[in-house]
């Protein structure tokens, strides 16, 4: 069954209607000719289309970077790399299938991926943790991260996750160390690093695996410290401000690159990622060597001075200062 958003509602119901057209077409062939009709639904439907998805807001980027089709980190790894070997384990605890990484191959570049990982059902989000890694997935990350930078590979990090995970056992074994020895550790890896969010981007979950000399983020992906929800529940009171909350954070791609926080933006296919894996993933690719082939131009001392003052410059802001009134003798 497609799963439908609610501002995709005015698109399906004219799609449902082409269907039962051409059908009807079919089963009258021979006395009726419906071709003009469905020239026009087709074309409306173009129309529709292009009006929603020109004019999203925050919010309904949120849903679709959540949408249950969008293409995953092993989605990715499928097509936009090839000849991927996975590696299991941070050899401390246990492993974590939150996060998957190995080695592939990115065109002619030997590279080390490591990614965030849903589930497409119930099965499977239990097996993944719904995205959100333990410590030990950290852990691992950094453990091939430290592999990749020894053997001199370029490392490639996919982040769609709504978090860390929050639970007792992931806060008895260090969960807020693990994300921060990550940050400090990738801070000086000597090996490019390029770090795209695909979809969610939540909080020190994805920045534990984020720290890059390239951050690069998917047109209707989102990065963010908080939820939307989580915003809305602290400020609002009421989860239902979500929308509201969306807004306000500027978490979208466009937003986050007005405020430099991000270095370029993936575009994705008019209805989104899921209508189109393929070009998707033709276009991560594209973007990840044309990244890839300037960051080789750059000796290791140049990167990692590059990607300090990168991150140093992240977080400044200026307060507007208040209209001076002056007084009028009078």
């Amino acid at each position: 069954m497609k799963h439908q958003l609610d501002f995709e509602k005015p698109i399906v119901e004219l799609e449902n209607k082409l269907e039962e057209l051409k059908k009807h077409q079919e089963t009258h062939s021979l006395s009726v000719n419906f071709e003009q009709e469905i020239q026009q639904i087709e074309k409306k439907i173009a129309t529709t289309r292009k009006q929603i998805f020109s004019n999203l807001t925050a919010w309904q980027r949120v849903q679709l970077a959540r949408h249950p089709k969008r293409p995953f980190t092993l989605d990715y790894l499928k097509s936009t790399f090839l000849d991927f070997s996975e590696l299991h384990g941070d050899r401390l605890f246990a492993e974590d299938r939150a996060v998957v990484g190995g080695f592939a191959n990115l065109g002619d570049h030997k590279v080390m991926v490591i990614g965030t990982q849903k589930g497409r059902d119930t099965k499977e989000n239990i097996l993944r943790n719904f995205g959100s890694a333990h410590p030990e997935g950290y852990r691992k990350a950094l453990r091939l991260m430290r592999m990749a930078d020894k053997f001199g590979l370029p490392i490639i990090t996919l982040i769609d996750t709504a978090g860390a995970y929050p639970g007792i056992g992931a806060e008895e074994r260090h969960i807020a160390e693990a994300i921060a020895v990550n940050l400090r550790e990738m801070m000086l890896l000597e090996v490019p690093i390029i770090a795209v969010v695909i979809g969610e981007g939540g909080s020190g979950g994805a920045l534990g695996i984020g720290v890059a000399d390239r951050v690069l983020v998917m047109e209707n992906a989102y990065y963010s410290v908080i939820s939307p929800e989580g915003c809305a529940a602290i400020l609002w009171k009421d989860r239902t401000a979500a929308p509201k909350a969306a807004e306000a954070l500027k978490i979208t791609a466009k937003d986050l690159q007005e405020l430099g926080l991000v270095d370029e933006v993936l575009p994705e296919p008019r209805s989104g990622a899921h209508n189109d894996p393929a070009t998707t993933a033709d276009t991560l690719k594209k973007h990840l060597l044309k990244h890839l082939k300037q960051l080789r131009k750059l000796t290791a001392d140049e990167r990692l001075k590059q990607r300090y003052a990168k991150f140093r410059t992240h977080g400044h802001f200026v307060e507007k200062q208040p209209a001076v009134v002056e007084k009028v003798d009078g």
